[in-house]
């Protein structure tokens, strides 16, 4: 498989260099040369299927020879080795509960699928690569766990100060070993131009080898696609029109189930459910994308005014924003609809969700307001336990915490702060 810059200025290049380079040198995403549907009898029987099969048979074609099908088949086995509970909400709503990793966040799939593949690739080089990655929560965390002690693999997270969760800044900041942390004064968006400046500044790139673990990467963005082929195959027949809500920030999740959609899975619709960032929902609505600094809410993976993925979904729709307004819905909601969200599901449901998947919860009930007829699945996409201080005063009980949090609850920041690119830089130089 090959794949080219979607600034269409840079060369073709292996999925091995895709990963380890991250970004092309035109500032573009890479995105495959070509996207072949699955079998119909693969999707028509996926149930008879375990899930580290179908994780192969999904991700397969993007990859080529380039790994040994032995050494695919056990990144997979080492990537899927926890569940994802499809659990019924109400009427017409379910959930796809993805926090059940170390990490307890949706993008630790990714994160220990890129961290794997990347160590095989690297294989035999004593070169060493440098992982650098902008966080607005979770992602830090993952990939912190994913990369934790790998050859010739160091990880430099960046993370907008006091704008993650307590949980989330221990699993950033108290791993040590090959992971270190950059605590910034700005926002996610401030984080993640100062990881794009970097993998364009030759001084750094002529002594450094970078890499980005956020989901620009296609290594960390694809495997996404196992999660919308996992809750089909627990579905089985539903005999209703599927439609996945997913909560949206940098739009990797929900860019990577418009990828299944293309692979064959009936997937009818999807619903960007965003907070106060509402970028794309303004954009189905007016016609025209205006990027805008973000706004701190209580979803601050959400937190994000300048989707990187959004290039690929205008791709994967050949840029015909009519095909895209058909199959993508998007709702905006504020910070006292998602609290009252996340109440009314604990105590109308006795289900607890994290912020984001209240997001989707809300996204999904929209929807079905004008669309009976429909088999809606939300994204669950972070334990409870992650956002604390939002989740315990709105359903008035203390939350427990799990061994994956325990571990790391009572261990000791260290972080470096910055507040420029200089300082950025400076710091990749010397370390």
């Amino acid at each position: 498989m090959k794949y080219y810059s979607l600034n269409k200025k840079a060369p073709t290049v292996s999925f091995k260099e895709a990963v380890i380079n991250g970004l092309a040198p035109d500032k573009g995403l890479y995105f495959p040369e070509s996207i072949r549907p699955l079998g119909k009898d693969f999707i028509t029987n996926i149930s008879n299927y375990t899930d580290h099969e179908i994780g192969y048979e999904v991700i397969k074609q993007f990859i080529g020879s380039e790994i040994p099908e032995n050494e695919l088949k056990q990144i997979i086995k080492e990537t899927l080795n926890f569940n994802f509970p499809l659990i019924d909400i109400e009427n017409g709503i379910k959930t796809l509960e993805l926090f059940h990793g170390p990490t307890m966040a949706f993008k630790d799939v990714g994160a220990r699928f890129m961290a794997r593949c990347l160590g095989y690739l690297n294989t035999g080089s004593e070169k060493e690569v440098t992982v650098l990655v902008a966080t607005s929560g979770d992602t830090g965390g993952a990939v912190a766990s994913g990369f934790l002690g790998v050859k010739n693999i160091n990880v430099v997270i960046l993370y907008p100060s006091k704008k993650v969760s307590d949980v989330q800044e221990k699993q950033l900041t108290t791993l040590g070993k090959n992971i270190k942390t950059l605590e910034v004064r700005g926002t996610f968006d401030d984080c993640q131009a100062m990881v794009k400046k970097a993998f364009l500044d030759g001084s750094i790139t002529s002594v450094k080898q970078l890499t980005s673990a956020n989901s620009i990467n296609v290594a960390r963005w694809l495997p996404q696609m196992f999660y919308y082929f996992l809750a089909y195959k627990q579905l089985k027949s539903h005999g209703k029109k599927l439609v996945f809500s997913v909560p949206s920030g940098n739009y990797g999740n929900i860019c990577a189930g418009m990828m299944a959609k293309q692979l064959g899975l009936p997937i009818h619709r999807f619903i960007a459910a965003t907070n106060v960032n509402d970028v794309v929902p303004k954009y189905l609505q007016t016609g025209y994308y205006n990027v805008r600094s973000s706004i701190q809410t209580i979803s601050n993976a959400m937190d994000v005014g300048d989707p990187s993925n959004f290039i690929r979904i205008q791709k994967i729709y050949n840029n015909d924003f009519d095909a895209l307004k058909e199959d993508l819905y998007s709702y905006s909601f504020s910070d006292a609809e998602t609290r009252s969200a996340m109440r009314h599901l604990y105590i109308d449901h006795n289900y607890m969700a994290d912020p984001h998947g209240a997001v989707g919860y809300l996204g999904a009930k929209k929807y079905l307001e004008e669309h009976e007829d429909t088999q809606c699945v939300f994204l669950e996409t972070a334990h409870p336990v992650k956002f604390l201080d939002v989740v315990e005063p709105v359903i008035e009980k203390s939350i427990e915490f799990p061994p994956q949090i325990r571990a790391v609850i009572d261990k000791t920041k260290e972080a470096t702060f910055i507040s420029s690119y200089s300082e950025l830089k400076s710091f990749l130089l010397k370390n």
